[in-house]
């Protein structure tokens, strides 16, 4: 038994090498030389598509606005979800584009959520960014 996101990454490179049987020369050979202008060119069009399916998941969310004073809080999770698992595609695609494995997204995250950790313990931000306040006491800007 293979473990879920090891599933995932053979999931997406299973539909990336059945679209290029298919639709010949819709994508490049991968993994890309990520040195490479044709390579970095790819790398960035799959996370700008990653990041343009999260602004359609963020339009499913009606509530988040501080200054409106109507609540808005139906949301369609299932819709909402589909468009964080596009992201996610578009993500993996990247990661796979890239060379990069299961394995070695694990081990980086791994290693980045030890960062974090170490950072909150070591109070990397500083107080004014642990208050959700901390704004609210600037200095307000006046345009004339």
């Amino acid at each position: 038994m293979t473990c879920k996101l090891e599933a995932m990454f053979k999931m997406r490179r299973d539909f990336i090498d059945r679209l290029e049987s298919e639709i010949p020369g819709s994508y490049p050979n991968v993994p890309v030389d990520i040195s490479t202008k044709s390579g970095q060119k790819l790398c960035r069009e799959l996370a700008l598509k990653g990041v343009e399916e999260m602004f359609e998941a963020l339009q499913h969310l009606k509530n988040w606005k501080d200054h409106k004073l109507t609540e808005v809080p139906d949301v369609d999770g299932e819709e909402y979800l589909e468009e964080i698992v596009d992201a996610f595609n578009y993500f993996f695609s990247l990661i796979i584009a890239s060379g990069f494995t299961h394995e070695d997204l694990y081990n980086a995250y791994i290693k980045k959520d030890q960062k974090i950790h170490e950072r909150l313990t070591n109070k990397y931000w500083g107080k004014k960014w642990h208050s959700n306040a901390w704004w609210k006491s600037r200095e307000p800007i006046i345009i004339r």
